[in-house]
């Protein structure tokens, strides 16, 4: 038995199976590659669902994570740190915002802003108590907690978890007038993604969100938008909401603000939101904490360079086009995306996605195949236009070949 095998018995002997991983073991990793356990290396065109924006053991977010260990990692909210100040001001200007509330995880941030919009209804709004609604969109991933799955449209998300937590509309995504007639008084707020990633990195029709926008300030509704995925420079701009010029009420936060290094997320939001919590109302023991902010502090700086959006928008469009040329060939039925993110549907006589996804591992490629026939790209934003190509030389072999 070799290694890769050894390692897989073990993982499925003494782990619960929710989750089924390509069977590769990896060990080490550096920018946009990985290394396995037997010493063969492939292109990660995943970076961890977009955690790893900045790549694989990035230096500066490494030294910035072992000078702070060093000094301390831990407070609890319970005292103050002398990150936490830098870490909530930086983060607020960055999204033109004034409050930053951290937490861990990007559910944990979805559901302190599902939280946050209800208390908003209650003590500002004034819904009756017990009657907030959020309105959400239909094939929607913001989580897997309890609430979340609860306005899921995926069987597999949400199946045999119920009872299931009241209170949210789902409307198909994209559609602004349904969106529209399913606002009413004791509407919070509309929580979207402004690209649906899990779905298959839907890109809405032009101008959505600038009507969600609209609507949702004219009804006074908060909008909500789930940049966990789609924000920190993967779609080009450093929020996805850019590319419509629109600002929501709150932005939810996750994944590449830790940089692949620690779990970091934060809703960012505006005093008139934020502001409506007292103390003992919300928190977390490890939200905020001194390492975690030392990491988002340096991801911060890097972001405000603009090398990575731009690094994002241009390799992106590269990636499109080449994609382009796939589906002209036949090979692929859709393209979707923005950025260096695009979710690619297979046509059917090629294969499924979980088997194009083990056919690109044996040439040295990691993707993450979704809804039976897509696989989705969202490689490092570091990546080099000649890695780019390869791997897209080996997406090619497979599909043409």
């Amino acid at each position: 038995m070799t290694s890769t095998e050894r390692g897989i018995a073990a993982a499925e002997a003494h782990s619960a199976h929710n989750y089924h991983p390509l069977p590769v073991v990896v060990a080490t990793a550096e920018g946009a590659w990985v290394t396995d356990v037997e010493g063969r290396r492939y292109l990660d065109m995943l970076a961890g669902y977009s955690a790893l924006n900045f790549g694989h053991g990035n230096r500066r977010l490494l030294d910035a994570a072992k000078t702070q260990l060093e000094r301390v990692t831990l407070t609890s909210r319970a005292f103050h740190h002398d990150r936490f100040a830098d870490f909530c001001t930086q983060l607020a200007e960055l999204c033109g915002m004034e409050l930053v509330l951290p937490m861990n995880t990007g559910a944990e941030a979805v559901e302190t802003a599902v939280k946050t919009a209800r208390k908003w209804g209650y003590k500002v709004k004034g819904v009756p108590d017990g009657r907030a609604k959020i309105i959400v969109a239909d094939n929607n991933f913001h989580g897997r907690t309890t609430t979340i799955v609860s306005f899921s449209t995926d069987p597999e998300a949400r199946a045999d978890f119920g009872p299931y937590t009241p209170g949210f509309e789902i409307v198909p995504y994209g559609d602004l007038a349904a969106l529209e007639a399913a606002v009413d008084a004791d509407t919070v707020a509309v929580l979207l993604e402004p690209i649906q990633g899990e779905a298959g990195v839907l890109v809405p029709p032009p101008g959505y969100l600038a009507g969600v926008r609209e609507l949702t300030r004219s009804r006074n509704v908060l909008f909500i938008a789930d940049e966990i995925q789609s924000g920190l420079g993967r779609t080009g701009r450093t929020f996805a909401c850019e590319h419509e010029g629109v600002v929501p009420d709150m932005y939810v936060l996750g994944k590449a603000l830790g940089g692949g290094v620690v779990p970091v997320s934060a809703v960012v939001s505006s005093r008139g939101v934020l502001g409506v919590y007292a103390p003992g109302e919300h928190g977390s023991t490890f939200g905020g904490n001194p390492l975690a902010c030392a990491v988002a502090l340096e991801v911060i700086a890097m972001l405000r360079t603009g090398e990575f959006q731009q690094r994002a928008a241009e390799l992106g469009e590269h990636l499109h086009s080449e994609l382009a040329q796939l589906a002209a060939g036949g090979a692929v039925s859709a393209v979707r995306g923005r950025g260096l993110w695009a979710g690619v549907d297979i046509n059917p006589s090629r294969g499924t996605g979980r088997e194009i996804s083990e056919q690109l591992m044996a040439r040295g490629v990691l993707v993450k195949d979704t809804h039976g026939s897509t696989i989705r790209l969202a490689p490092p934003l570091v990546i080099s236009k000649e890695d780019l190509d390869w791997g897209l030389d080996q997406l090619r072999g497979v599909l043409e070949g």
